[in-house]
């Protein structure tokens, strides 16, 4: 049985420890803030050795101590001889059980494989691939880089972990978010289907009884207008009214819907050509209420022309319906030089600019925007025809055109209607000189 330590030994040497522990600790922080570059150690059988640092400079040490991502050093059989203070924090650790440690301890083992040929191809060049670190019972996906370090002791692996939980999320995140809105895309292509069948067989449906109930009280006013009583008459005219009107009404809803499905179709067209062909269109009803129109030169632009046509046709036919009853009515269609409308030197960008004007009724400042919503009307229908949708149409073409529309006028002094359309579209469809 050996000799029992005395008290008196036992304080001695708890002390001693202490000093030693404390040494250690002064030495491990001087070496972290950068204030030794080299190390001598008694290793007992050869004596002293002196241990260099290669990366002696002060403020890249500061910096690796820093850094938000996990910086190791490993010797040639994978042992962590440097880390720092991030890395611990990302495995949940002391520091003091992290060096000295094995890297793959802070592995799970399904991810052992991988690292073993990272850790051998580490040494020839530089590594990197995506691995799982162990934080006490969870994974942490992280991005793992290796490079060879040439140290005055030998080579050594130097490692940086960088965590890619927050990456992860976001990729989760926009893949969650990508996959409803296929969801959302295929319920509105489903959804536009269907309205495009309803409208479909809303305008054959609806229009033929329709046009039973207009050709005979058609045939009732021609054959019978003298038999019927005159109150009669005023009801049958009030019917015939109210029928075409609703046979316009329908005809404006299906072409509004049509708008949301024949995208494109672009090609060169000169809207010369096309106003001059809608103020043909309107030639008799431009003589019996002598309008005087005035137009300009314009521009060849890349538009689908039937939907352009169309433009041009709401807007003079609004300017001749909404005409003064005591006045022939103006309407003056401008188009500013393109070449002042460029934008940047860039050609693809420049824009033509066209105003319709007009010395009608006007209207009031306050409906300037809500004139080219879906059946609004500022005027009772008893004194002016039209459904309210032909504005509505207009913008959604200008729309699909990637132009714009406004209106400016005042109550009595006429209209104004500007719109934006570009010389060039973004995608171009089938082009036409």
């Amino acid at each position: 049985m050996g000799t029992e330590k005395s008290y008196e030994e036992l304080v001695r040497e708890n002390q001693e420890l202490t000093m030693r522990l404390e040494e250690a600790t002064d030495t491990i922080t001087a070496i972290r803030t950068g204030q030794v570059d080299a190390l001598v150690v008694n290793d007992g059988e050869q004596g002293l050795q002196l241990y260099t640092l290669k990366t002696a400079d002060q403020t890249y040490r500061v910096f690796i101590e820093k850094m938000n991502e996990g910086a190791v050093t490993l010797n040639e059989v994978g042992v962590i001889l440097y880390s720092n203070s991030m890395f611990a924090t990302m495995v949940n650790e002391p520091l003091s059980k992290v060096v000295g440690s094995s890297f793959e301890n802070f592995l799970p083992e399904s991810a052992m494989q991988l690292y073993r040929q990272l850790f051998t191809n580490g040494w020839k060049e530089d590594t990197k691939m995506e691995l799982p670190i162990r934080r006490n019972d969870k994974l942490v996906p992280c991005q793992v880089s290796v490079t060879m370090l040439q140290l005055d002791e030998g080579p050594s692996l130097s490692i940086i972990v960088t965590d890619l939980t927050f990456q992860k999320n976001v990729q989760y995140l926009l893949k969650e978010n990508n996959r409803r809105l296929e969801e959302i895309n295929g319920e509105l292509e489903a959804s536009n289907y269907d309205l495009q069948q309803f409208a479909s067989v809303a305008s054959h449906d609806l229009q033929e009884p329709l046009r039973k109930i207009l050709i005979f009280s058609t045939m009732l006013k021609n054959n019978h207008q003298i038999e019927l009583p005159e109150e009669s008459q005023k009801h049958l005219e009030k019917i015939i009214t109210a029928s075409q009107r609703m046979r316009t009404m329908i005809a404006d809803i299906l072409d509004y819907s049509r708008l949301s499905t024949h995208a494109g179709n672009f090609e060169l067209i000169s809207l010369k050509d096309v106003v001059e062909e809608v103020l043909e269109d309107y030639e008799i009803l431009l003589s019996e209420k002598k309008v005087q129109v005035r137009i300009d030169n314009f521009p060849k632009i890349e538009a689908n022309r039937p939907q352009i046509k169309q433009v041009f046709q709401n807007l003079i036919s609004n300017s001749i319906k909404f005409s003064k009853e005591d006045e022939p009515p103006v309407i003056e269609i401008t188009c500013e030089a393109v070449n002042e409308l460029e934008r940047d030197n860039e050609p693809d960008k420049a824009i033509c600019k066209i105003a319709i004007s007009d010395n009608g009724i006007g209207f009031d400042k306050q409906y300037q925007e809500r004139i080219f919503s879906l059946f609004e009307r500022l005027n009772t229908k008893e004194k002016y025809e039209g459904s309210g949708i032909g504005l509505a149409i207009t913008k959604k073409i200008l729309d699909k055109h990637n132009g714009s529309i406004s209106a400016e006028s005042r109550e009595g002094h006429g209209a104004r209607f500007i719109i934006s359309l570009p010389i060039h579209q973004e995608k171009r469809g089938s082009m036409e000189a």
